[in-house]
């Protein structure tokens, strides 16, 4: 018989209590238990930023998290945070830039070029570049996307959102 534990999460607004292993992934509870796919299970090594969510607001690997790390904290997803209109403008310039492909990535590049652009608004090409490193890109070189959230962040800048640098 295996063990379990108590544990419960606001997932996207929504407590959920369920029993888990004290060995489940973060991404494996989200994926399995809720049903939520838009975190991607990709190298399960925290290596390719495929499993990022938002765990109190910081960006996470959901494969290096366990479920029950999570207990009493808050998780968001894409779902969650495209549906509230966070990412419209990234959502936006990855699509006008094709920025996107096979889609596998582009979760956690999402949510990843929305910490960089608010932690760091007045990023250079260089640092965006730096910043997105730990998420793999398999179709579109880098290139697209980091044009994409290179536009978001001069769109910001020529809006005086933030300051210029």
């Amino acid at each position: 018989m295996r063990k379990t534990m108590p544990i419960m999460v606001h997932v996207n607004g929504q407590e959920h209590e369920r029993q888990v292993e004290p060995r489940t992934h973060l991404v494996d509870f989200l994926r399995d238990d809720l049903g939520l796919r838009s975190a991607r299970v990709g190298c399960e090594h925290g290596v390719c930023g495929a499993c990022t969510v938002r765990l109190d607001g910081d960006i996470v690997r959901g494969c290096l998290v366990l479920a029950a790390q999570a207990h009493g904290h808050e998780v968001e997803t894409l779902d969650h945070v495209s549906d509230r209109g966070d990412l419209r403008e990234l959502q936006q310039a990855f699509h006008a830039r094709n920025a996107l492909q096979c889609g596998f990535c582009t979760t956690g590049m999402l949510l990843t070029a929305a910490a960089l652009i608010e932690e760091h608004p007045d990023a250079t090409r260089e640092q965006v570049r730096e910043y997105i490193s730990g998420n793999y890109c398999r179709c579109t070189g880098y290139q697209a996307i980091v044009d994409a959230i290179c536009d978001v962040l001069q769109q910001r800048r020529s809006a005086n959102l933030v300051p210029q640098s």
